[in-house]
């Protein structure tokens, strides 16, 4: 798990041009949004379209994925429950 959490925090900077951010900078719990590391929906669109290409994971359900995007972990989380 650890080690996914720190290839999609590596992901997020990379797909979202964080050109300021390391991964050291944010834990897998930090929030994405609106505190943490500040994205907006735009940046939502990316992740969820990461998730779609790299992952195979299409959520279709906004709450659900409001509920995947809070974090890193959270995430991670998704990924691997779907990959089971």
């Amino acid at each position: 798990m650890e080690e996914l959490i720190d290839q999609l925090k590596q992901e997020i900077i990379e797909v979202l041009s964080l050109e300021d951010v390391v991964p050291e900078d944010f834990d897998a719990d930090t929030p994405l949004f609106v505190e943490g590391l500040g994205l907006d929906s735009i940046d939502a669109l990316e992740l969820i379209l990461l998730m779609e290409r790299k992952y195979n994971i299409k959520i279709e359900d906004p709450k659900e994925r409001r509920n995947v995007l809070r974090n890193v972990r959270a995430m991670a989380e998704c990924i691997t429950s779907y990959k089971n």
